[in-house]
């Protein structure tokens, strides 16, 4: 429908306008490979050496989880289904939960045990659930590989134990866990500490190779990774107020550096820069809409997605949003498309969301057309 109404061109805040990738001193990462993203304005902070092609290990199975959560996004898994387990996913060996060959586990738990002990056995379990083998699996990975659009990253199995021709770059991985939180059930199992797989006669207590879980202020998910080939590696996300960062390295010296690194990016991240909220998707716009035909003859309308604008703390420059309206015509269903909101920063534009409408509004009837006669006569 042909847009014709443009409304108000408003500046709504002060925020700073950043070079996609801010350089700080290199002593802030002695990995081989690191990045820092802000989650909700997809924008670098920090990038070193960050599309260098190197083994990751277990953050292979970021990817993993990625598929897991789509799959049951779309209803093609349920995390309360069981899953009887295979000779080859009970036998992986390394990092594993010690499923037991026939036997028959949750998905949840075997979800949960990738997610919190980085579980061999049951990463293969559940790709042979998924795709029929972990072949097929991988497949589908480097399938979603392309659909992310990212360049330096091929898999060779769901697990990240060696294998040649396997590789990913801290920003790619970031990048595919940006895209695995976007599933808010990820989180039901990553800041778990400690939990237990039970079996038929015993049980598996699990710890969480994630230790910012606990040790460091909002961190609330993540992947560990280690091989003697991969060095250690850490892709960890936090949340504090309306902003998550997202930090990666690959290739540190040891399983302190990788957390301490993490950790250091993601103070930067928090200490130097902030995420303002240009719209609320909780938060009527100031302006309401007219409907033609309508029972209701304005409605309110609602972002259909929070948009942020990341800034330096301490810089100031202006921010607008330009709202753009469709005709709007009677029936309309909450949620319905009336628009856009474009968003300009120094009078660039950054980024553009959709409105819709925050109520119903039925179209009128012949009834509806005499009262409304009838009133306007009254008066």
């Amino acid at each position: 429908m042909k847009k014709f109404i443009k409304l108000f061109i408003v500046s709504i805040l002060a925020c700073a306008c950043i070079s996609p990738v801010t350089v700080f001193a290199e002593e802030k990462s002695q990995a081989k490979s690191a990045y820092l993203y802000d989650f909700n304005t997809k924008t670098a902070i920090y990038a070193r050496n960050e599309n260098a092609r190197l083994p990751i290990a277990s953050m292979t199975k970021i990817m993993l989880l990625d598929l897991i959560y789509e799959n049951v996004e779309n209803g093609a898994l349920s995390l309360e289904e069981s899953v009887v387990i295979s000779e080859k996913a009970s036998g992986m060996g390394g990092s594993q939960v010690f499923l037991e060959a026939n036997g028959s586990y949750l998905v949840k738990d075997l979800v949960k045990s990738i997610t919190v002990a980085s579980a061999n056995d049951a990463s293969v379990a559940i790709a042979e659930r998924l795709y029929g083998s972990e072949e097929e699996c991988v497949k589908k990975m480097n399938e979603k590989v392309k659909v992310l659009g990212l360049t330096n990253t091929l898999f060779a199995n769901c697990t990240g134990l060696p294998k040649p021709m396997q590789y990913s770059c801290a920003k790619d991985i970031t990048l595919i866990f940006a895209d695995l939180i976007s599933h808010e059930q990820y989180f039901e199992f990553s800041g778990v500490w400690l939990d237990e797989i039970k079996h038929s006669k015993n049980s598996t207590q699990i710890t969480n190779t994630n230790k910012l879980i606990k040790f460091y202020n909002g961190c609330d998910g993540g992947k560990t990774g280690f091989t003697n080939e991969a060095g250690f590696c850490l892709t960890a996300t936090a949340k504090r107020g309306n902003m998550r960062l997202i930090s990666a390295v690959i290739g540190a010296s040891d399983s302190k550096s990788r957390f301490s690194e993490v950790s250091n990016m993601l103070n930067l991240g928090f200490n130097g820069y902030e995420n303002k909220a240009v719209l609320d998707k909780s938060v009527p716009l100031d302006s309401t809409v007219s409907v033609l035909g309508g029972k209701v003859k304005q409605i309110e309308v609602l972002p259909e997605n929070n948009f942020f604008v990341l800034s330096k703390k301490g810089e100031k420059i202006d921010c607008e949003v330009e709202y753009v309206f469709s005709e709007v015509r009677a029936p309309i269903k909450r949620g319905n498309v009336v628009g856009e909101a474009i968003i300009y920063v120094s009078g660039v534009e950054k980024g553009r969301v959709r409105l819709v409408s925050a109520c119903d509004s039925g179209k009128m009837g012949f009834i509806d057309y005499v009262k409304e006669i009838a009133g306007k006569w009254a008066v």
